[in-house]
């Protein structure tokens, strides 16, 4: 599954993975049937995958897709939030089991741990890991019960939404309502969380293959405090302000989670650091290429989209030929001697009755990435 129309969210930043995931496949001998309606994108261009429909990635669509073409197996990692979305309704509406499709690479029980922000919570404190103290409503009545109980100021924020739609700060009951039945037109469920606004917020890209071999290629830290969407922050890698302690706590914590979960291929995990002590969060897990895998792969040399795909199809980490040498194996951390910073691109003329403040939804609709020592 690609990444659906151009909009805010889903864009370029998902054509680099599924273009570089249908690559891999290729390699392997494997015939590929693509859904992506974006013709702009380099996954659709002639010479990638043997079969495009330029549909929807929508449930109908894909469904008549699957009855025609009769698939084995399906990726669900490579089309952003979307593509999850897709293939989780698959799942629940039993078309996987019927037409017998195996999702390959990360489990939909994962996938659902990760989205689901109730479940999240649980897996995190199986494993003595904790989010932020919040609660899941799915009315505005229990949004506003839940604020008052956890105390204002509080973040909203909607469940397997795309570019955090939905979401946004609460600094009491009239601002929690509004914000609710706004989340609520586009999301069953809605979390309700602790307001960490002003923590740092610091991204690690993880890679586990089916072996349960698991490295962290890239960490990433965002320019801007925690309360701006990832999208719209500037984003520098590797980050400068951890001391070697907070790197390793943050580096061994992302392994373990992704194990957990069960992760096969690869995942991205995003914390809450308190600037004055070594307290943390986990914000969420993305269990996909997200738009930091994007960033990530370029920043290091680590294709991690074509790694993760390798995985999916149950190929070691081990066995994997790193790209870039060609004589090393993919099961490598790379060490960065250069900074590399993401600068985020708005188009606030487009779009009326936007504001133009930065909050956790977001705005961008472009990136620029510089490489310098």
């Amino acid at each position: 599954l690609g990444s659906g129309g151009l909009s805010i969210g889903q864009a370029g930043e998902f054509d680099y993975s599924g273009s570089q995931a249908i690559k891999a496949l290729k390699e392997m001998g494997i015939y590929t049937v693509l859904i992506n309606p974006n013709i702009a994108t380099v996954q659709t261009s002639e010479g990638m995958a043997e079969k495009v429909y330029f549909y929807p990635i929508t449930f109908d669509y894909v469904c008549a897709v699957i009855e025609k073409e009769q698939p084995d197996s399906i990726l669900l990692q490579f089309g952003g939030q979307t593509a999850l979305n897709c293939g989780i309704e698959l799942e629940k509406k039993g078309v996987l089991a019927k037409h017998n499709i195996r999702v390959l690479g990360t489990p939909v029980e994962a996938i659902i741990a990760t989205e689901d922000r109730e479940i999240f919570t649980e897996k995190l404190a199986q494993i003595n890991e904790f989010a932020a103290p919040s609660a899941a409503a799915s009315c505005t009545a229990e949004a506003v019960a839940a604020a008052a109980k956890i105390g204002y100021p509080v973040i909203l924020r909607a469940g397997f939404a795309l570019g955090g739609l939905g979401s946004g700060f609460a600094n009491n009951e009239e601002e929690c309502r509004e914000l609710a039945d706004k989340a609520f037109a586009n999301s069953p469920q809605v979390l309700i969380e602790r307001s960490l606004r002003g923590w740092k917020e610091i991204e690690y890209e993880v890679v586990r293959d089916a072996r349960d071999n698991c490295i962290t290629v890239c960490n990433m830290e965002n320019f801007d405090p925690l309360g701006i969407h990832t999208g719209d922050s500037i984003v520098v890698a590797p980050s400068q302000t951890l001391s070697n302690s907070e790197y390793y706590k943050l580096r061994s914590t992302a392994i373990k989670v992704a194990r957990h979960l069960g992760i096969v291929g690869e995942c991205n995990i995003q914390y809450a650091l308190d600037p004055l002590s070594e307290s943390y969060y986990i914000i969420e897990v993305n269990a996909r290429l997200s738009r930091s895998s994007a960033l990530a792969s370029k920043a290091t040399g680590y294709p991690l989209a074509y790694v993760a795909c390798k995985l999916a199809m149950g190929v070691p980490l081990t066995e994997i030929q790193n790209s870039v040498t060609r004589k090393t194996q993919a099961c490598f951390e790379p060490s960065l001697d250069y900074v590399v910073v993401k600068i985020p691109r708005w188009d606030l003329q487009k779009f009326a009755h936007v504001g133009k403040l930065l909050g956790s939804s977001m705005k961008s609709i472009g990136e620029v990435m510089a490489i310098g020592r």
